[in-house]
């Protein structure tokens, strides 16, 4: 069972959290500030953090970036009100994996959990399982049944990130920043060509497929959840 710490300074939002993550299977630990945080750390293994950002005496960006200058590599997923873009922007600065902005959808929330959880496997692991397809990240080759193949550098990277964080949807912007680079000479025209290709690679894969969000970008469906 996974242990969750909730850092969250509203008593009702706390127990709101405890109460959906405690359904969805996972162990809760309650937190009342960034100090109340840092104490429950010393003394309880945490597998992922839940982060409010505006509390008393340590708020979440600082708790945030203390952890991480502290080489904590924990997965955070920061929740708040704040939902400027300055503010997301801020909370990835300071080490942040994902940000969630309230109110927000419950199972939107426990999905984006689960993809941290699982990223943070999967980082340990240099490897991302969906059914029967392994995705290698240290040679960029996808296994399957019928053999193996090595992939293009960002064709690659561009399946695993998908693979990584299912039935989340991902603007076209997001994907190019990501696997392209900001400062890159491609437009989103290049995500379009490689999502495609992608497609014809694997048409007659049934452990997922990336999905077009219309007016939104792409999402990848895994076929092996659905069958748990």
């Amino acid at each position: 069972m996974f242990n969750i710490l909730v850092v969250e300074d509203d008593k009702h939002t706390r127990m709101l959290l405890s109460k959906i993550l405690q359904t969805n299977g996972y162990n809760v630990i309650l937190a009342t500030d960034g100090e109340d945080a840092l104490d429950k750390l010393e003394h309880n293994y945490i597998d992922l953090m839940v982060i409010d950002v505006m509390m008393p005496k340590m708020d979440g960006y600082t708790l945030t970036q203390t952890l991480r200058e502290g080489g904590s590599q924990m997965p955070m997923l920061m929740i708040s009100a704040k939902d400027k873009v300055q503010d997301i922007k801020q909370g990835f600065l300071v080490g942040i994996d994902d940000y969630l902005t309230k109110p927000f959808d419950f199972e939107e929330f426990i999905l984006r959990v689960k993809a941290l959880l699982r990223r943070s496997k999967i980082v340990s692991d240099h490897k991302l399982v969906v059914g029967r397809t392994t995705l290698d990240y240290n040679s960029f080759k996808v296994i399957t049944p019928d053999g193996e193949e090595t992939l293009p550098k960002k064709e690659f990277l561009l399946l695993y990130k998908l693979l990584s964080y299912p039935e989340i949807v991902f603007t076209r912007m997001q994907l190019m920043d990501e696997i392209w680079g900001m400062d890159a000479e491609s437009d989103e025209h290049t995500v379009n060509v490689h999502i495609n290709r992608l497609r014809t690679h694997f048409a007659d894969n049934k452990d997922f497929e990336i999905v077009t969000v219309r007016g939104l970008g792409y999402k990848a469906v895994r076929y092996d959840e659905q069958n748990d």
